[in-house]
């Protein structure tokens, strides 16, 4: 093999290895939380950890009170199989106690603006602008884990990649103004990106809350979306 020959192979491989490199980060960026968060959750599982709603003032004997938007592996692995979420702030919040999910909520985010809700994502959930509050006669359309490239999917709040675990029956607690609403998942509904009809017809005169994720995680390709009614 001559010298030119040599050089050409050394230039080819180490562009193969840089596109190979490039893709295998591609998917740990656009995975990797949901990898880590499904990880987690089946652990619980495993365990048997139970999760209870508390309020700012609950402190109970030999329980863990978790005032995170999530756990830790130590708080998993190690942890009391009986742990409450108690919610980080009263003023709006969302507690869903099957997946361990705990999140301040920012209200009035235009969903129609990225420049607007992406830098609240990166620190919570975000309900829709247009949309009502709980214990008003209308839908409630919280949004969570949006991203516009897939590098820049770690950025974003994961609380709600588990929404899909989701079945009806199962709980949802907001606080809002320091009051507890409490709610029942109904049912668990993929649609088109374009769906927008229950933020823009959101005075129905019923009470119902709607949380979104994006759909597959990681993606912006659909919309998962969770109906979920007072109880």
């Amino acid at each position: 093999m001559t010298t030119k020959e040599k050089i050409r192979f050394l230039v080819i491989r180490s562009v193969g290895n840089f596109l190979v490199l490039f893709a295998i980060f591609g998917v740990l960026a656009t995975f990797g939380p949901a990898l880590y968060y499904e990880a987690q959750y089946r652990i619980i599982q495993i365990r048997g950890i139970h999760f209870s709603v508390g309020s700012t003032q609950t402190s109970i004997k030999n329980q863990t009170q978790i005032t995170k938007p999530s756990m830790s592996f130590a708080d998993v692995l190690s942890g009391p199989k009986e742990q409450i979420l108690t919610p980080i702030d009263p003023v709006f919040n969302i507690l869903i106690p099957k997946i361990g999910a705990n999140a301040r909520v920012f209200p009035n985010v235009d969903p129609s603006r990225p420049d607007l809700f992406l830098p609240v994502l990166q620190q919570g959930v975000a309900h829709a602008a247009g949309t009502f509050f709980p214990g008003q006669p209308g839908n409630i359309y919280l949004f969570a884990h949006s991203t516009d490239n897939f590098w820049n999917v770690g950025r974003y709040n994961a609380v709600f990649y588990l929404l899909k675990d989701l079945k009806p029956g199962d709980d949802v607690v907001i606080f809002s103004q320091n009051v507890r609403y409490n709610y029942k998942v109904t049912k668990v509904e993929i649609v088109g990106p374009s769906e927008g009809s229950f933020i823009t017809r959101a005075q129905t005169g019923k009470e119902l809350l709607i949380l979104q994720t994006c759909w597959p995680p990681g993606t912006t390709w659909q919309r998962l979306l969770v109906f979920a009614e007072p109880k």
